[in-house]
């Protein structure tokens, strides 16, 4: 388990003192895959540098395990650090080492015999589909292989907890997809802990169970993925929930028509749209009026906007598509959008 205890974080600038972090506290039980996400600025990177305390917080304490991290001394801190992975946007590997050598290189630190950490590499580079690109140069990989090559190397010394700081970042969506399919696995049978830090809603809402928004330097929400990403209370969440919402807003303002939002959190995909279906089944037409969604592997994430003539029909709307897994439909005013 991890604890984060009120952890703050100050920065002495040349225009006085930046307040990167304001009095943090989470907890990540073991097991779970946790997202922290925000803007560019929220804190993100500096939180997850004050996790394994390569920054050390101004106030505050982590607790790994019950242990105070802060608390031990420096040769303690190190073995410590062993239980904890990262891996990160750039992918940080050794240029001039092979993909078999990068892996490795943390167990030779660790003063394995070369026999026992090549047989542990090759171990970790078929879990991460990388059997055959043992011999290849980091330069001869793709940028999805050579992020392979970092998490088989960040798994090397059998950490209990990764880090991931924007570690899909600078990958295109379908790269993007496998590499956090990957987490997932290694997550499922590794039992390893993950903290993954980004700015995107759809990377936490394709693996993370619950989620912390970060916003300013501060926590404004947290709480079950499902939960936030359907009715997001703060500004911050709404803002990365609902990043169409000046658009909508712009929509309701112009059209004298009954609106509802439709959020789909991991909705099956059928060969029938579901609106389709439920002009169908119920006789119920609605004019799309804006949608922002997604697939993830067989299932649809994002919203959509819906338009009605009548309140009657709206109503009947939300009635109908409530009844489906993992889709939630309310009304909307024009002033909360």
């Amino acid at each position: 388990m991890i604890e984060i205890e009120h952890l703050s974080k100050s920065f002495r600038t040349a225009d006085g003192t930046t307040e990167a972090l304001k009095d943090v506290s989470l907890r990540v039980e073991t097991g779970d895959i946790f997202g922290i996400i925000g803007m560019s600025g929220a804190g993100k990177s500096t939180l997850v540098r004050c996790i394994n305390l390569l920054e050390r917080p101004t106030s505050g304490r982590i607790l790994v395990d019950g242990t105070d991290l802060g608390a031990l001394s420096e040769r303690e801190l190190r073995e410590k650090r062993r239980e904890i992975a990262m891996i990160f946007q750039g992918f940080h590997l050794l240029m001039q080492r092979t993909c078999l050598q990068n892996v490795c290189f943390p167990l030779e630190l660790a003063g394995v015999k070369p026999a026992a950490a090549r047989e542990r590499a090759l171990e970790l580079l078929a879990l991460v589909g990388l059997s055959d690109k043992a011999g290849s140069y980091p330069a001869q990989l793709s940028g999805g292989q050579q992020q392979r090559a970092a998490i088989a190397r960040a798994l090397a010394a059998g950490p209990k907890l990764l880090l991931c700081d924007e570690a899909t970042s600078a990958l295109d969506p379908t790269t993007t997809a496998s590499i956090l399919s990957l987490i997932r696995e290694i997550n499922e049978k590794m039992g390893i802990t993950a903290i993954v830090i980004t700015h995107q809603m759809s990377v936490v809402e394709s693996i993370c169970r619950r989620v912390a928004i970060l916003d300013g330097g501060e926590v404004v929400e947290q709480g079950d993925v499902s939960e936030i990403f359907a009715r997001p209370a703060s500004a911050a969440a709404r803002r990365l929930v609902f990043p169409e919402g000046e658009t909508e807003s712009a929509v309701i303002a112009t059209e004298d028509r009954h609106f509802i939002r439709v959020v789909f959190n991991g909705a099956k995909a059928t060969a029938t749209p579901l609106i389709a279906r439920m002009a169908l089944e119920e006789g119920i037409e609605a004019n799309i009026a804006y949608a922002s969604t997604r697939s993830l592997s067989d299932k649809m994430f994002g919203s959509m906007l819906l338009s009605f003539p009548e309140e009657a029909q709206a109503r009947g709307a939300v009635e109908y598509l409530t009844r489906m897994p993992d889709v939630i439909a309310e009304e909307v005013e024009p002033h909360v959008c």
